[in-house]
């Protein structure tokens, strides 16, 4: 759990709850991508999945500031069906989430906080920075982590549909109470 929770503008903390058929990963990387080509300064990262010609799942994640393509996954083999997070990817993709954190972007994104970060690992330390730095931060979280996404940030944020009228509806609420800084 997150100290100083009291501290913390709730509605800065979005999380965007989807189902096994929903694609939150899609949703955010367009979304992102938008608002990037409208001059908000988006950090972080966004995730994309690929299944190869063999069948095996390949998972990457994109810092959206610059388009650069992060591999998260090891494939174990042609006959796997999965494959293994690759620790030295995460620890990549850690670094591009935290350097935007310190940048101060308008809106951090962080793929998800999904079964890694509920048990402790993957990027659960970038979102407590994030969370207690102030910066606007989305992400989605599988119904599957809904307890524990609510139980980490002690029921600081806000929860959206996945859908995208809902997630632009809550970033104009949020643009509107950024400050202005000069660039």
């Amino acid at each position: 759990m997150i100290a100083n929770l009291a501290e913390i503008d709730p509605k800065r903390v979005a999380a965007i709850l989807y189902r096994p058929e929903q694609d939150a990963d899609t949703l955010l990387a367009d979304f992102t991508r938008d608002l990037a080509r409208q001059g908000v300064r988006v950090g972080g990262i966004v995730q994309r999945n690929f299944k190869g010609a063999n069948g095996t799942k390949t998972m990457l994640v994109l810092e959206v500031a610059t388009g650069r393509e992060i591999p998260i996954c090891q494939p174990l083999g042609s006959s796997a069906m999965s494959c293994k997070l690759d620790t030295n990817g995460l620890a990549d993709a850690a670094v591009v989430v935290s350097r935007a954190i310190k940048r101060h972007v308008d809106l951090l994104v962080i793929n998800k906080f999904s079964n890694q970060e509920a048990s402790g690992r993957g990027l659960r330390d970038e979102f407590a920075d994030a969370i207690i730095a102030g910066v606007p931060l989305l992400t989605a979280v599988p119904e599957k982590c809904r307890a524990a996404w609510r139980t980490f940030t002690g029921n600081v944020g806000t929860t959206l549909l996945c859908e995208r009228q809902v997630v632009e509806r809550w970033w104009r609420d949020i643009a509107l109470r950024l400050p202005r800084i000069p660039r």
